[in-house]
């Protein structure tokens, strides 16, 4: 059997959980869960980091001593993660005694090779950071990351031996080109290595400064730098390299972090694993960050997430696919509630609750609440059976690579395809004219791919995926497997029974939503048996405008003169766009993943002209651009089929 060991980072406990480690360790449960599914060993472990100035400084701040603070604070991540659907197969924390044995028994070999030395040395030492920066590494004499000056302090400490080992970490990295990803990241680590000496890694502090730490085993005097000690702990929680669980695990390793901690993962870890002759991990993957209102969050800004209110306030399925799917793995993305209700109105709401209501209120009219027996396959179905096959190869390909999004766009493609079925199909028509084997195979082509549907989602939503499957009469049970999608053996079979309706996501009323309702007058009662057809109808969802409102959007073909990356914004790009203007319009677009600045120099575009400017991440914004969403996740510029000249309208 196949393995797949993922480690999240072991979280800092000197504050409370947030957002942050709520999506990496969301990220972590779903795709392990992914590959349980696919028929693999699968396991994820995550913790809690305990030792370090910080810490010591933190539960000072708090009264309590740190073996207190550490393990009140720990407790609430390792009480956080069931709540958020989260299920670790094990929990390390840096304060045990079994972490403590596994890093003084990698110490020792380390140093016995002769890749730990003692030296003085003198640094800038950033307490935030818990490490020492050179002066070329400073930015105005500041520490980069906290943007606060350093401590000057020159001591005797134990160093490892990591220059020893940078050409052959780089060679490493250009040999395997997966290692590191995304591939942007691959080039950052690169970048560390070109050009300049790597620094040995200073691994110890005395005692007479931090008590609180792990003892190194040759020295009494001294206790291991911290991220020393917190990266074994992806080896800890294996029982050390010698045991069978390590063994049969480690083999398929992959590391999964925020890119703020991408040199200790990328630089650190690979060098310190080759020094004690440990085979190293297959891939480190490494996302983004969340932000809020364009800003990183922050405690101080007062704008950080609690996710456990999210989940709480609009369930936490909902909440766990907001995630996956509103961020492209390896980029930044914004968090907003409004984003969030969007998502749910749209994707859950009107497309995939919609098709489930819809779909099961017609077998029960129809047949009774039983999956029918159906007939031959007509063009109809065998379009959306092949477009389903693909929708599921992409879905499954693109989720085993953490692009979650992408699989996600995949799917959905398949879920409006099936509604649009529904209404191509007319299952209600075929009933009233007495077609019982049409009838039967258009519900049955339906009821059996929202099967396959639930049981890919199970990974992201687990609960509504288990609650989808049985409405359908076929409960979740550990012998659920995505290896059999394709098998007519494991087909939903005739006869079974099904739930009468569902009710799977309410939509969420917002202030706009309410307003509107309000202004409606209620439908009078002889409209009532029309009511009850709703089900069979077409897709109602989307809101019809009056044309007079369409007539105030000004859409113009524009001309792109210039194009660069945002520089503060990973996924925007900034134009120049001529719209037969005296001065060129700047307008910003969130589709740096799809196009490359040079491609798009001269390309004709269609612009939401009239669009109130906007800031978006420090740069103001003219106007919109607009896109097709493709099935494979990708975007696609609208323009002209021919050129015309910038700034015609388009009517």
């Amino acid at each position: 059997m196949q393995s797949f060991y993922l480690t999240t980072p072991i979280y800092y406990v000197n504050a409370l959980p947030h957002l942050g480690h709520a999506y990496t360790t969301i990220i972590a449960d779903a795709i392990t869960r992914f590959h349980k599914l696919s028929g693999k060993k699968a396991a994820f472990i995550t913790g809690t980091d305990e030792h370090g100035d910080k810490i010591v400084q933190a539960a000072e701040k708090a009264g309590e001593a740190p073996e207190a603070f550490t393990t009140r604070i720990s407790n609430e991540f390792r009480a956080m993660w069931p709540k958020l659907g989260i299920t670790p197969d094990g929990f390390v924390r840096t304060s045990s005694d079994h972490h403590k044995k596994v890093v003084q028994d990698f110490l020792q070999k380390v140093y016995d090779s002769g890749d730990i030395y003692f030296g003085e040395y003198g640094g800038h030492y950033c307490t935030g950071c818990e490490r020492f920066y050179t002066e070329k590494e400073l930015e105005n004499g500041l520490c980069p990351q906290h943007l606060s000056k350093p401590q000057y302090i020159s001591e005797k400490n134990y160093f490892f031996r990591m220059s020893k080992y940078q050409g052959w970490l780089k060679q490493h990295i250009l040999d395997n080109p997966d290692f590191i990803r995304p591939e942007r990241y691959r080039n950052e680590a690169l970048a560390m290595l070109e050009g300049e000496v790597l620094d040995d890694l200073c691994i110890s502090r005395p005692k007479s400064r931090l008590t609180w730490g792990i003892e190194l085993p040759f020295d009494s005097g001294y206790v291991c730098y911290v991220w020393f000690d917190a990266l074994l702990a992806y080896i800890s929680a294996l029982d050390g390299v010698e045991s069978p669980q390590f063994k049969a695990l480690w083999p398929a390793a992959q590391h999964l972090v925020a890119k703020d901690i991408l040199k200790p993962h990328a630089i650190f870890w690979p060098t310190m694993l080759k020094a004690a002759g440990v085979p190293l991990f297959n891939h480190l993957n490494v996302h983004g960050y969340w932000l809020v209102r364009d800003t990183k969050m922050s405690k101080t800004l007062g704008n950080v997430i609690a996710p456990l209110e999210m989940s709480a306030k609009y369930g936490n399925d909902a909440f766990r696919y907001f995630l996956l799917r509103e961020m492209h793995f390896g980029n930044d993305a914004s968090f907003s509630e409004e984003a969030f209700v969007g998502r749910i109105n749209a994707d859950l709401a009107n497309d995939l609750g919609n098709l489930f209501s819809r779909v099961m209120g017609m077998t029960a009219k129809y047949c009774h609440s039983i999956t029918p027996t159906p007939g031959p396959d007509t063009e109809l179905e065998t379009a959306l059976k092949d477009l389903a096959a693909g929708c599921f190869v992409n879905y499954t390909t693109l989720f085993g690579n953490f692009r979650f999004s992408a699989a996600l766009d995949s799917l959905w493609e398949l879920v409006r395809a099936m509604n649009k079925y529904v209404d191509s199909s007319a299952p209600w028509a075929l009933a009233k004219a007495g077609n019982t084997e049409r009838t039967g195979t258009v519900l049955h082509t339906l009821l059996e791919l929202m099967r396959k549907t639930a049981l890919c989602l199970w990974p992201v939503m687990p609960g509504k995926a288990e609650e989808m499957l049985s409405l359908l009469g076929v409960p979740f049970t550990a012998d659920s497997s995505l290896c059999f999608l394709d098998d007519p053996a494991t087909a939903l079979p005739a006869g079974t029974p099904i739930a009468k309706s569902s009710n799977l996501f309410p939509r969420i009323e917002t202030a706009d939503s309410a307003e509107a309702n309000a202004a409606k007058t209620d439908p009078p009662k002889k409209a009532a048996p029309v009511q009850q057809e709703a089900p069979e109808q077409p897709d109602t969802a989307v809101c019809a405008i009056p044309f007079s409102d369409f007539e105030k959007v000004d859409l113009r073909i524009g001309t792109v003169l210039q194009c660069e990356k945002h520089p503060n914004a990973d996924k925007l790009l900034k134009f120049s766009i001529d719209l037969g203007e005296p001065n060129p319009r700047q307008i910003l677009s969130g589709i740096a993943e799809h196009y490359a600045p040079q491609d798009l120099i001269g390309k004709q575009v269609t612009v939401v002209a009239n669009l109130a400017p906007r800031t978006i991440r420090g740069l103001e914004s003219h106007g919109m651009l607009l896109t097709a969403e493709t099935g494979s996740g990708a975007l696609s510029l609208l323009g002209a089929a021919i050129p015309v000249p910038a700034g015609t309208k388009i009517r």
